[in-house]
């Protein structure tokens, strides 16, 4: 058989599945790293599949006594035209998607939406759609459709002439959209009622028990727990009511050097805030606020500083110029580049997986991607390292011992035996992994825990604080934790983000397996191989020259200026080969302050004129560091930094991509320091900093700010 494959391909649908082996899941995986659109699709139906469960079969619900004969037609219909046979190319990757639409449609018992005082189940214009769309389901109610953006017109045909809506869009059609990951809310071309297309999933959500609601005061605001990829299809200002969980950010605000002349903070190489935010967008959805953090947003790229050359293990580079999004303040740009490892002088690797197999991490996005993922990482390894399995539910055991990646079918068949079930005791497990790790201790190798989970920590932990000792004390002993998030609906990011501080180690989320190949292939050496820690940073802003200052992004990672010499507080590692970048806005002496949402004074907000003869240089960047292994003292740098009036266009690709990735955070966060900045901007800073883009990451953000822009 041709190992060629199109996007209407039956072997899609298998892969989606898990129904797929041999030859042909190597011709499908191959395919999907080639077209990530039809990847995304891939995933959005086995996570539809997922949720759905084998319970929702179209056979089963066609028995279900609520059902009228003409629904039961229906759906057994579609069943009969969407059951894949091999070799045959009748069920797309959409279909599949318009077949789960219809069912839950139907399925639903006529669930009506929450509005204007009627109940679920007394919405007569829902009612009376479904029951147009049941009775014509090629030819829906046009007064009631729209169009979903996210689907062109000969998709929006293939769904019609299967019967999941047409013409105008139709909501099944717009469902259907929206489970495969590929239709998205947006502006509607013809007149409709009250409510809109987000109303219609609340229908399919609610009908599956996955949806939950908020209410705000004058509008009609819903949070949805539902079937895309994106994962919440509503507007939500309580990102708790989906499950998930993020830490509150209060924006760093503008200081005055007269008042704080020293700003600190630990340096941070986390990029989860990125791939997360990817995965809203993607999924058709603003994120929250709060999940968005500026400094992962920009670390998430590299950077081309220059490669260290002295005994250090990082180099400092920076670069003043002005910042685009408000000429007259000036852009302080701070690269760290960790001295890259090649293969041959990497050290030998202890690694234990630590890997949440509970029934939260049921399903396609959750469990199935870790154990390819961990593969991946596998592949990569070889003679010198170990590699031990410790999994934990309701409870924990020892799923492989230590093992030599000599031998890595045998580490493949322990990650392929795993399955999903029972609740979370995460405490007992750490504890376990780590005593794993301790036993098969390498002195000067590479000792790291890998946890990979959703964050769902429900059973077992008595105290949230000794967890977070415990871990910071191993880390103490050598063995550092890496904390690699997955799956949506109860992802708890802020509980995961600060483990892996504690464990002197970063913290990624996987959204698909390029992210999965991005922090566990190519940038294997920075995951894993820690070449200085507990680095922190010190600015020291000199009046004359400043009249205000601010930290764009790190609110989590402050730290007090006399943190900055103390030894015994914990900060950042930076790993081999990674970068780090951190900005700053300034207000130079003379250009006056406006603080935002404040009023102006008339007199006191006047900046005062340099005093003669100071210095001309614009601050001093310190930075202190340990070596891995080292104890205190720590070894400090100092690098003086005098402004020379470079305006932004002159400025290195990489300030300006950093600037842009940075003014993306601040409009997707509505920063109140965003000035007059637009999503359109925001593509032309990074497109004209993109000529060089080993990875194509740059040219991926292009594409993020304008779906971004289209929400």
């Amino acid at each position: 058989m041709s190992a060629e494959i199109d996007r209407n391909d039956w072997r899609l649908t298998a892969y989606a599945l898990g129904e797929l082996e041999g030859a042909d899941l190597v011709a499908v995986e191959a395919f999907l790293e080639r077209d990530p659109a039809a990847r995304a699709s891939v995933e959005g139906i086995a996570q539809t599949a997922g949720l759905l469960g084998s319970g929702l079969a179209a056979e089963s619900l066609a028995q279900s006594s609520e059902l009228t004969a003409e629904q039961r037609s229906v759906i057994e219909n579609q069943a009969l035209r969407a059951k894949p046979r091999k070799n045959s190319p009748m069920l797309s990757w959409r279909s599949l998607a318009g077949v789960a639409a219809t069912a839950l449609l139907l399925a639903g018992g006529w669930y009506g939406l929450e509005r204007g005082g009627s109940k679920p189940g007394e919405g007569p214009e829902d009612r009376k759609y479904l029951e147009a769309l049941v009775a014509q389901p090629s030819n829906p109610p046009q007064s009631l459709g729209y169009r979903v953006p996210g689907l062109d017109d000969e998709q929006i045909h293939r769904l019609s002439s299967l019967g999941y809506g047409g013409g105008g869009g139709g909501e099944a059609a717009a469902a259907a959209g929206a489970l495969s990951g590929q239709g998205y809310m947006g502006a509607d071309p013809i007149p409709r009622p009250a409510y809109n297309v987000r109303d219609r999933l609340h229908v399919l959500g609610y009908a599956s028990g996955q949806t939950t609601w908020t209410r705000s005061s004058g509008t009609h605001r819903q949070t949805f727990r539902a079937f895309s990829t994106g994962g919440i299809l509503g507007d939500s200002d309580s990102v708790q009511d989906t499950g998930e969980s993020y830490a509150q950010v209060q924006e760093n605000g503008f200081l005055s050097p007269g008042d704080a002349p020293l700003s600190t903070f630990a340096i941070d190489v986390d990029t989860a805030s990125y791939a997360n935010v990817r995965r809203f967008l993607q999924g058709g959805n603003l994120p929250p606020k709060d999940a968005v953090r500026i400094e992962e947003l920009v670390n998430y790229f590299p950077y081309s500083y220059p490669a260290p050359t002295g005994a250090d293990p990082f180099s400092v580079d920076v670069e003043v110029a002005a910042a685009p999004w408000k000429p007259e303040h000036r852009l302080v740009r701070i690269g760290l580049a960790g001295r890259p490892v090649s293969v041959a002088e990497r050290k030998q690797s202890n690694l234990v997986f630590l890997i949440d197999v509970s029934g939260s991490m049921n399903g396609p996005g959750k469990l199935p991607l870790l154990v390819r993922s961990m593969s991946l990482l596998v592949e990569n390894l070889d003679v010198r390292d170990t590699v031990g399995i410790v999994v934990y539910a309701g409870a924990s055991g020892v799923a492989l011992e230590p093992t030599s990646a000599q031998f890595p079918e045998a580490i493949f068949q322990a990650l392929e035996r795993l399955s999903a079930g029972g609740s979370t005791n995460g405490a007992a497990g750490i504890q376990l992994a780590y005593q794993l790790a301790a036993r098969n201790f390498r002195k000067g190798g590479i000792n790291r825990v890998i946890l990979a989970t959703d964050g769902d920590f429900n059973v077992g932990v008595s105290s949230e604080t000794g967890l977070e000792n415990l871990i910071e004390a191993k880390a103490k002993t050598g063995i550092f934790l890496t904390v690699l998030g997955f799956g949506m609906g109860n992802l708890q990011d802020s509980k995961m983000e600060l483990l892996a501080d504690k464990g002197n180690g970063n913290y990624a989320y996987i959204d698909g397996i390029q992210e999965a190949r991005k922090v566990l292939v190519a940038q294997m050496g920075g995951t894993l191989d820690t070449i200085a820690k507990d680095v922190k940073i010190q600015v020291e802003f000199n009046p004359s020259q400043v009249a205000a200052y601010r930290l764009i992004g790190y609110e989590n990672r402050l730290m007090a200026a006399q943190d900055f010499r103390d030894d015994s507080k914990d900060a950042g590692e930076i790993g081999a080969g990674h970068t780090v970048t951190a900005l700053y806005e300034v207000v130079p002496a003379g250009a006056g302050l406006c603080v935002p949402g404040e009023q102006p004074l008339r007199y006191q907000d006047l900046p005062s004129p340099a005093p003669a003869g100071t210095s001309d240089e614009l601050l001093t960047v310190s930075l202190r560091y340990m070596q891995p292994e080292g104890r205190a003292p720590a070894k400090e740098l100092a690098y003086p930094i005098v402004d020379r009036g470079m305006n932004f266009h002159e400025a290195s690709q990489d300030t300006r991509f950093a600037a842009a990735v940075a003014g993306f955070g601040m409009l997707l966060r509505n920063s109140a320091y965003r000035s007059g900045a637009t999503f359109g901007d925001v593509r032309g800073w990074a497109l004209e900093a993109s000529s060089h883009d080993p990875g194509g990451y740059r040219a991926a953000f292009l594409k993020l700010v304008a779906r971004a822009a289209e929400l």
